[in-house]
């Protein structure tokens, strides 16, 4: 073998290279399944370029017998071959004529000291793609590579290649609704969009980007855009916080999910006096009427549905929102539309939970790409507002979570201190806990598990007290993660009335009854910074099921144990007396105090008795979940 520098700068290996050659092309298209051609790629220097059906990998040509070498004893490692999957790029670019810069092997230079870098003048193309961080799983950064030509229809026979390889994946969206909140987070929300719109635009994705104007604006949008308008769309982003998602999928829900009310025990009374809600009464019939008499209650749903302003077309008031062509199209459409959070929120934990981390660039490529997840979605349904007045029913959904207590005290706290931007929660969540509250209330859940016994609490040792004062230890379970095989079981239906259960009738039901600190009910494990692993570390994405959680009272000094164990990685939140964690498809709630107020997905909602359901699956989201 002989190394040889040509007139161009350029190293060369002399020698047997038959099993190189360029791809013929014929009318713009390579011949063959497979494209394969020398090409120049910058700063590696001349490399073997092959575009197969699921990859594009490339081969220095600049290799040497003694590429493996030895220092001090330790044999470093030769280049490999690179290569990047179809799966991992957006797009493919025809460059101008310009400049591509080279660097050599580390061995080239040194055999040859005086040889450090070169540039030549060539056509060139550039891939665009993902590199996933090595440090930081599930982070996902841009990765591009330039690779140059002396002869421009070699390139764009290249781009075309690419170019026709990546169209051929349908899940990828063309065209997206996107919702951009100003006031999300330290009110970065406009910013951050204009950060990742440049991905959209290379990956040839249409946007029609919605700035929103005040609280409900997108709610309004949602719920007034026509089925067969919406349907134009692959899918519907959000630029914001949790809240803010909270928003958009109440619009997109509350107007066309045709579903009966959560299941409730046989004494549990509601607002018209009788016991057990039809399961044939429709939630929305009088949600209109509802809203206006829950104003000041919940202002992000105050206005009327049929009659935002947006996309939509304006509606007649008195004409209902939920026709019957919209039930027919509405699976459908729920299953062609994918959601998409791109955070620029306070805590952004459903984003946490989809894709492992609170990066915009991440979400935005996991939506180019067109990856899908199904998420569950809780049904919560209002009954009371205060101990004496009844009214019609009220229905929100929730994506994350609903608490009680502690949790609603909070939100309601945070609100004096907007101006305090997300340093507020941790503000709020002081006073809250120096006040140490607690509240009488009644909790009935439907029992999906045999209730465990504390078989190790005992008397008479030291360990055992203390035992009785932490609680049994709990199972370790299957933590959710790409790719769940408990998320992926194919349910027996996703029809939007699919629940866990079919007979509410024979579900067994469990009941709480007493003081509680805090109540909760977990959609997902709601992951975020103040809690690593989450409220319920192993809830997942897509099984059918609510993680109840109740806080009962305690003693100041071991609720704050039970908090600072949330805020570890690895802690142990959930092994304690006072704490308990019910898995469950629906539960009941009945305050009896002069307060309720809930903390639904970080907004506000006034509830003093309430039941909930889970609906598996209920809707998609461009992300592949958690890589650890």
């Amino acid at each position: 073998m002989e190394i040889r520098r040509d007139d161009n700068g350029i190293i060369r290996v002399e020698g047997d290279k038959s099993h190189l050659s360029n791809v013929e092309v014929e009318n713009g298209e390579a011949s063959s399944s497979s494209l394969n051609s020398t090409l120049f790629l910058e700063n590696e220097g001349e490399v073997v370029l092959t575009l197969n059906s699921d990859d594009l990998s490339w081969k220095s040509l600049e290799t040497f017998d003694y590429e493996v070498s030895v220092c001090l004893g330790i044999k470093l490692a030769p280049r490999l071959a690179t290569e990047i999957s179809l799966s991992d790029m957006y797009s493919v670019e025809l460059l101008n004529y310009g400049l591509i810069h080279g660097s050599y092997h580390p061995n080239v230079v040194k055999y040859f000291p005086s040889i450090n870098s070169h540039e030549s003048e060539m056509h060139r193309f550039k891939v665009y793609g993902v590199q996933k961080s090595q440090s930081q799983p599930g982070h996902w950064t841009l990765a591009t590579y330039t690779f140059g030509h002396k002869d421009l229809q070699t390139c764009r026979m290249w781009v075309t290649r690419i170019s026709a390889s990546l169209k051929m994946d349908v899940g990828r969206p063309k065209n997206l609704l996107v919702f951009v909140n100003p006031r999300s987070g330290k009110a970065s929300g406009y910013r951050t969009w204009e950060t990742v719109a440049p991905i959209f635009s290379r990956a040839e994705v249409e946007t029609k980007v919605v700035v929103t104007e005040r609280a409900g604006h997108a709610f309004d949008v949602m719920a007034s855009i026509a089925n067969q308008e919406l349907s134009l769309y692959d899918g519907v982003i959000a630029i914001g916080g949790d809240g803010f998602f909270n928003e958009i999928l109440n619009g997109f829900l509350l107007s066309r999910h045709k579903a009966p009310h959560p299941p409730s025990p046989s004494d549990f009374i509601h607002y018209d006096g009788s016991k057990r809600n039809s399961v044939d009464h429709d939630p929305n019939a009088k949600v209109r009427e509802t809203a206006k008499q829950n104003e000041e209650h919940s202002p992000l749903i105050s206005n009327s549905l049929c009659n935002g302003s947006g996309l939509g077309n304006s509606r007649n008031e008195d004409v209902p929102c939920n026709k019957a062509d919209e039930d027919l199209e509405f699976p459908r459409l729920r299953e062609q539309l994918r959601f998409g959070i791109i955070p620029a929120g306070s805590t952004d934990a459903i984003v946490m939970c989809t894709t492992g981390t609170r990066d915009p660039v991440t979400s935005a490529l996991h939506i180019v790409l067109g990856k899908r997840i199904y998420l569950d979605i809780a049904q919560v349904v209002r009954w009371k507002t205060s101990l004496s007045s009844d009214i019609e029913p009220f229905v929100r959904y929730a994506a994350s979570f609903a608490g009680y207590g502690f949790y609603g005290d909070v939100i309601t706290e945070s609100e004096k201190y907007r101006w305090m931007g997300p340093k507020r929660y941790d503000y709020a969540g002081t006073k809250v806990f120096l006040r140490h509250r607690s509240y009488e209330a009644e909790v009935s859940y439907i029992q999906t598990e045999p209730e465990k016994t504390n078989s190790t609490t005992g008397k008479g040792n030291t360990f055992s007290r203390l035992r009785s004062v932490c609680g049994p230890e709990k199972v370790e379970r299957a933590v959710c993660r790409t790719n769940c095989d408990v998320c992926n079981a194919k349910p027996a239906t996703r029809s939007p009335r699919s629940t866990p259960y079919s007979r509410p009738e024979e579900s067994r039901w469990r009941r709480c009854k007493g003081h509680f600190l805090s109540v909760g009910a977990a959609v997902i494990s709601n992951r975020n910074e103040r809690a690593p692993d989450g409220l319920v570390a192993d809830a997942h994405l897509s099984d059918g099921f609510l993680h109840l959680l109740l806080i009962r009272d305690c003693p100041r000094a071991l609720y704050l144990w039970h908090l600072t164990q949330l805020a570890k990685r690895g802690g142990k939140p959930w092994n304690f007396e006072f704490v308990e964690h019910h898995k469950t498809p629906a539960f009941t709630f009945t305050s009896f105090g002069d307060e309720s107020v809930w903390n639904l997905d970080g907004e506000l909602f006034h509830a003093h008795q309430l039941s909930a359901q889970v609906f598996r699956g209920l809707i998609s989201l461009f992300a592949s979940g958690p890589e650890v």
